[in-house]
């Protein structure tokens, strides 16, 4: 019996559905330029999960992608334009917003690019100024 939690989440027309199973690796919020960007907002909740726990269940065939950065290829639903994940392969990690997966409750435990920060949050969580040295960032964090 499979015992492991499962989450359902979807594109914003719901062409492409997936799931993620267990627990993400990380739950976080990113401050930099390209995430601001690509989510169109002030700042990124994001959730990183290993790429074996995601299994697109359909519309895997709507799917597109784009590769600003050869750290990271971005992937969309063609039909909505509703962002779906992000592929980390130097990282070994698939970065799926918090928001499209509504059942997973979001418990961020830091912020990393803070130095790119359009809007401060003081929430008492860490600021990292870009990643955590595991993550191979420089493990500086930043005042709140």
């Amino acid at each position: 019996m499979n015992t492991e939690q499962q989450y359902q989440g979807k594109c914003f027309c719901g062409a492409v559905q997936f799931t993620v199973t267990t627990q993400p690796v990380l739950m976080a919020y990113c401050h930099c330029d390209s995430c601001r960007h690509w989510s169109a907002g002030q700042v990124n909740a994001f959730t990183l999960w290993k790429p074996e726990a995601l299994t697109v269940t359909q519309g895997e065939d709507e799917i597109c992608s784009y590769n600003k950065t050869p750290g990271s290829v971005r992937k969309w639903c063609r039909n909505c334009g509703g962002h779906l994940f992000i592929e980390h392969p130097d990282m070994g990690v698939i970065d799926v917003p918090a928001a499209i997966i509504p059942e997973l409750h979001f418990n961020p435990v830091l912020h990393v690019h803070y130095q790119e920060t359009v809007q401060p949050m003081a929430d008492g969580l860490p600021k990292m100024k870009d990643l955590p040295l595991d993550a191979g960032g420089s493990g500086e964090q930043l005042p709140e």
